[in-house]
């Protein structure tokens, strides 16, 4: 009888195959170490590299988009194959987001070869470094498989850019599933990371005629990031962190900051002032609690996103290469 019910359910579309067999405690009999060696690493990479926490979360945002929460943003290009870590969107992501996974996955190998998935390792180094940084902890359902598929033309249009409208942004989470607030929750992940000065130099150098900065920028703000990118031209790697007053702490600073004039990117200012969002950025800059238990819930949501199961997926040997 409950198999019939579970048939019934799934031809109408009411229980999705692949998270029925996702599990928070998938790897406890085929790798009982797995928790452990994910803790170690993370621990001793972001000890190491205080930036490695904002690196994965923007990793792990990156692969979701695209194709699903299935590791593609990982492999590598090929003589035949763009793959997506190449695509414009994809070449600013920090390596260390990269070697974080590699130094798992390399670990998890020795322990239990050819049982955990590099997606797996990814969702779960985000969480854990999220929580590591101060943040909100959330549930990581496990079992997902490597995606098959990594092509960089499938990016561009698929990711929000910093010069998007707010509309073309909210479109992009839309079409995910997300709704305005979720999309907003999980934009406060720029309470940590950085950005490269090209991404907002538009707004800092020669806005208009009538000012040389968008004034929306705080004024002494805007000195500060054109004295901190004024070789960005030549030195393209220049970034100024997302949120300058407690830059390696996951808090709701960057809400705060949004009303200030001290937000980075031009979609900040505009978050803050366009009537859809504006009513959750308020909120979560003057209730912290409110902003972790939504980020918490998106994130959870965000990584069962395009997952894959089964023949639809792969256990890679290598995080950067399809078998």
């Amino acid at each position: 009888m409950a198999l019939i019910l579970f048939s019934l359910l799934f031809f109408l579309g009411l229980v999705n195959p692949s998270e029925s067999r996702l599990s928070v405690n998938y790897y406890q009999k085929s790798c009982p170490r797995f928790s452990q060696i994910m803790q170690d690493t993370i621990t001793n990479k972001q000890i190491t590299s205080p930036t490695t926490a904002a690196a994965t979360l923007r990793l792990f945002f990156h692969d979701c988009f695209i194709e699903g929460c299935d590791a593609s943003v990982l492999v590598s290009s090929t003589p035949f194959n763009e793959a997506e870590r190449d695509a414009d969107m994809n070449l600013s992501l920090p390596g260390d987001g990269f070697d974080v996974v590699v130094r798992a996955k390399t670990a998890l190998e020795l322990a239990c070869p050819g049982v955990v998935s590099c997606a797996d390792i990814l969702a779960v180094a985000t969480r854990d470094l999220v929580t590591m940084v101060g943040g909100p902890f959330y549930k990581v359902p496990l079992g997902r498989r490597d995606g098959l598929v990594s092509q960089a033309n499938r990016v561009e249009g698929n990711l929000p850019r910093p010069t998007m409208s707010i509309s073309q942004i909210i479109s992009i989470f839309a079409v995910r599933g997300f709704s305005v607030q979720e999309m907003v929750a999980l934009s406060g992940a720029h309470t940590i990371g950085f950005s490269h000065c090209k991404e907002f130099s538009s707004g800092i150098y020669n806005y208009s005629r009538s000012s040389r900065s968008n004034p929306s920028y705080n004024p002494r703000f805007a000195e500060g990031l054109r004295k901190a990118c004024s070789d960005y031209q030549k030195n393209p790697t220049l970034s100024v962190f997302n949120d300058i007053m407690t830059p390696n702490k996951f808090d709701n600073m960057y809400f705060q900051n949004l009303p200030k004039g001290l937000g980075l990117l031009a979609t900040d200012h505009t978050m803050a002032t366009d009537p859809r969002t504006r009513q959750f950025t308020d909120l979560y800059a003057k209730n912290q609690s409110a902003f972790f238990e939504a980020f918490g819930r998106a994130m959870e949501k965000l990584g069962l996103y395009g997952i894959k199961t089964g023949r639809r997926g792969e256990i890679r040997r290598r995080c950067d290469a399809l078998n």
